[in-house]
Order: C-alpha cells, then structure tokens, then sequence
C-alpha cells in the first residue's frame, strides 16, 4: 500500500514530469532561415574610409570576368537579392575598363556603382565567421614508406545529382551517391575510403607523407605540396563524397577534451598529435571526404573558378549569396602578435568567391587568409560573431524602389 506521503510525492513527481512534457512539446521551433536585406548608405559602415580597397577592386574584376561569360537572366543569389546577371554588366564592365586606380579611385568607383545593403537571417544580422587557408603538404608522385597517405581525385563512379531538376522545392540541392544493382546508395563515408574502400577505384592524385596534414587538406579544400621529385604541385577541390560535414572540434568539445575557449585549428591538431591511438577515430566522426585536382595557377581556385585573393576573398553559402559579390565584413579577428593576443576589429570589403561544406546559413562567412603558416595562425584562431553588407548595383535598388506600391 502507498503511503500518503509517497502518493503526495508520486504527485508532485508527475506534474513536474508533465511540465516538462509540455514545455517539450509545446516549445515553438525557431523560424526557417529567410534572407532578410535593408538598403543603406556608405556612411554608416565603420570603417570604410579606412579601408584600401584597391586589392578588393583586382579581385571583383576577376569575379566580373566570370560573371561576364554567365547568361544574363541567370539570378544573383536567393529569390534573386542581386537582382539578375544583366544588372550587374554595367558595373563589371566599368570595373574592368578602370586600369588604374590609387586607393581614392577604388573607392570611389565601389561608391559610384553600389549601395551597400545588410544582410539579416529574418530579423537577425549576427552570424558565424571563420577563416581558411592553403596549407603546405610533403608528397610524391610515387607512393612509398614514407609517402603513403593518398590524394584522391574525384572517383569515376560517384554520381552527382541536382535535386533541383526533379523538384523544384530542391533546387541547390544535390545528392553524390554510387550505383548499386538499380539503385543509388550513398557513397563510401571517410571510414570506409581510410579502410581501402576505393582501392582500385579511384586515381591517386599524389601522395603525403602526414595523414593530419591530409584531413586538414580536406577542411581547406586546396593547397600546395612540395614533391620530393622536386618543385611544387597546387591541388584543388575537385568535389566530395557527398556526406554531411561534421566539425570534429566540437566533438572534442563534447567529450571535454579541449575547452570550448581554446578551441582552433591547432588545438585539434595538437590533439591530433597527442593521441595518434585515437586519431583516426576522431577524424572519422567527420564522414565527407574531399577530392582533389591539380592546379596550375599561381593562387588557389574558388568554387566561382576563379583564383582566391589573399583577405580578399571570402567563401559563403550559394543557397542565400551569389557568387562576385562585394561584401562588407565587420567582425574580429585574433591577431598572431603575442604582445596582442586578444581579438582585434576586422572591418574590410570582400569578394564572395568560394564555398565550403561547413559553411552553411544567411550571416556566414569564410575569409580565405592565404598560404603558409601566418594565414593558418590568423586562420585557425578566427572564429567570431560579426555582421556584413552585400554591395548591391545602384540601378538595381533604384528601380526596386520605382516599382514599389
């Protein structure tokens, strides 16, 4: 038999229990991401007289270069924010036309073919921003004991699919998979390809003598590789498995291996280096795996096919932002200077030319800080909240605003 006190208990117990149910099931979900822009004027952006945007200028002219071979009804970003390939012709032409420009003139020339519009995920103009780099790799064209870790380039049998051409709810919307019997399964994950799941499969692009400094090829997704035949190879991002990206710096996060407050690119390698028993374990938590392709340019590719300008170019998400567009970041950055440690304001126009797995959302951005190890310190501690202005074509808001009830 319950005792009164226990069924008093048992009472108390339920209605807690129940609450909590309620709260679980009546808890609103966040609203879907909407891409959000408000038109605004140079004046009000911090920073901008101090910024030389001559070298933002150079790489714009290489992003018009692409936009100029495009089909002029080919839309600018979600819904068409940036109006339509046609709109921005205009000030592309006008960009490549100027040779010269000191510090004034680019400036000016950014002042007289835009207005500066921000950028708000629905209400909200805060989001995540973090940085990139090329990395420099130890390889050979022939595998060996030392140089036995594999660069892949794309698998002949993957199969990639634009979703967006069954449906067109899914459009940006792709799915890599391989075919097996008469259907499409998912491609072979990080565990299986490390376990030789593509022996014989897929060619080896190179090989590295550090399977670190592999996986985190794959996170930056190109880099240089000094051959011991001697001189250099730049590889590039040729594609991916087509699996879910999976930061594992949360994961150490998660376990409590490394405070959320020291987490970066080297803490994970230093713990990488730390625990070579547990090593490839962790970096198969993260399932997408990169292929590669040789390049022959002197500066990395961006996904817009263009080469990467050195804190100049920033990768973004394609589904919400088009590729070529001037963008204006407001945010931090931890400088590597030891005597100032502490993040520092990091105001500065952009380029949008590049992409990348984890970099997914309407306020999300990737600076790319160049090659070599200074750009992996400024790249590797960079991850800040901040804001940022798309520079949208004067006559583009001009007309929105005439065609407005």
């Amino acid at each position: 038999m319950i005792s009164g006190r226990t069924a008093g208990l048992l009472f108390v117990l339920a209605v807690i229990v129940a609450g909590l149910l309620a709260v679980a099931i009546f808890r609103p979900e966040p609203p879907a991401d909407r891409l959000v822009t408000r038109v605004t004027n140079f004046s009000s952006i911090k920073g901008w007289p101090e910024d030389d945007t001559r070298d933002a200028l150079s790489a714009f002219r290489r992003s018009c270069t692409r936009l100029m071979t495009l089909p002029e009804e080919r839309s600018m970003g979600a819904d068409g924010m940036a109006g339509t390939v046609a709109d921005w012709r205009p000030a592309c032409r006008a960009a490549l036309e100027l040779v010269a420009a000191d510090a004034e003139g680019a400036r000016r020339y950014f002042q007289t073919w835009f207005r500066p519009v921000i950028v708000r995920n629905n209400g909200d103009d805060l989001g995540l921003f973090t940085g990139y780099y090329e990395p420099i790799l130890r390889g050979s064209r022939q595998r060996s004991d030392r140089f036995r870790y594999p660069l892949y380039e794309m698998p002949s049998h993957f199969i990639s699919v634009d979703l967006g051409e069954f449906k067109k709810d899914l459009a940006g919307q792709r799915v890599v998979g391989r075919v097996v019997g008469n259907r499409l399964r998912p491609a072979e994950n990080r565990a299986e390809i490390e376990t030789g799941g593509l022996d014989g499969k897929a060619k080896v692009l190179l090989w590295v003598d550090d399977p670190v400094d592999v996986f985190f090829l794959h996170i930056q997704g190109s880099g240089l590789v000094e051959l011991a035949e001697g001189g250099v190879q730049r590889v590039g991002f040729a594609g991916t498995n087509g699996h879910a990206y999976t930061a594992v710096g949360r994961t150490l996060i998660a376990r409590g291996e490394v405070p959320v407050e020291q987490m970066s690119m080297q803490a994970i390698r230093s713990w990488l280096r730390a625990n070579p028993d547990q090593a490839q374990a962790l970096m198969n938590e993260n399932a997408s795996y990169v292929f590669f392709r040789p390049i022959a340019g002197a500066a990395a590719i961006g996904s817009q096919g263009v080469e990467l300008t050195a804190r100049r170019s920033i990768a973004i998400d394609p589904k919400w932002i088009a590729m070529g567009i001037p963008v204006w970041l407001d945010t931090f950055v931890k400088e590597s200077d030891e005597r100032n440690p502490g993040p520092t304001k990091l105001r500065r126009l952009f380029v949008t030319q590049d992409t990348g797995g984890a970099i997914r959302g309407v306020v999300r951005g990737d600076v790319f800080w160049g090659t070599g190890e200074e750009p992996a310190i400024l790249a590797g501690g960079m991850r800040e909240y901040g804001r940022y202005y798309a520079f949208l074509p004067r006559e583009l808001l001009q007309r929105r605003a005439r065609e407005e009830p």
